[in-house]
């Protein structure tokens, strides 16, 4: 089985997210690297280079996510589900406050840990690019389309 993206379907993904991390929300344009095709489902669990099983996200969401379906609830220590960006909606699982993205769920929580979210360089970014218009702010949320809002 390959995993290799190919072009038209790399382009309908990027057009999908909008150009914007399905998991961060970092825009591509505020990034240093281009955003890249994440198998939601990892080519070594059966996953196939296919838009259904594709997310756009940051390189660092992506190199963060690996090939990793769930991870651990930091508040339950139990396991939770990765956020997937083709089952779940962003706004239920997560919240902006300021520059960070708060998890309310355990899917939530689980994703923030597992792709450091928070750490302080990615937060001070968020809050920068959000005085200039360029991230979404909470109060925004119901504006400004998120990528994943699945049908």
């Amino acid at each position: 089985m390959s995993a290799v993206v190919s072009a038209p379907v790399r382009q309908a993904n990027w057009e999908r997210a909008g150009g914007r991390c399905e998991y961060c929300l970092m825009h591509e344009d505020d990034g240093t690297l281009p955003h890249q095709p994440d198998h939601i489902i990892a080519a070594q669990h059966g996953g196939e280079p296919v838009l259904e099983n594709l997310a756009l996200a940051c390189c660092r969401c992506n190199w963060l996510k690996g090939p990793n379906l769930a991870s651990v609830d930091p508040v339950t220590r139990e396991r939770a589900w990765v956020f997937n960006p083709r089952r779940h909606r962003w706004a239920d699982h997560f919240k902006l406050d300021g520059g960070k993205i708060i998890g309310v769920t355990a899917i939530g929580r689980a994703t923030v840990f597992l792709l450091q979210f928070n750490l302080p360089d990615r937060v001070r970014l968020r809050r920068e690019l959000q005085r200039n218009g360029r991230y979404p702010r909470a109060e925004q949320r119901g504006e400004i389309p998120l990528p994943s809002q699945p049908t």
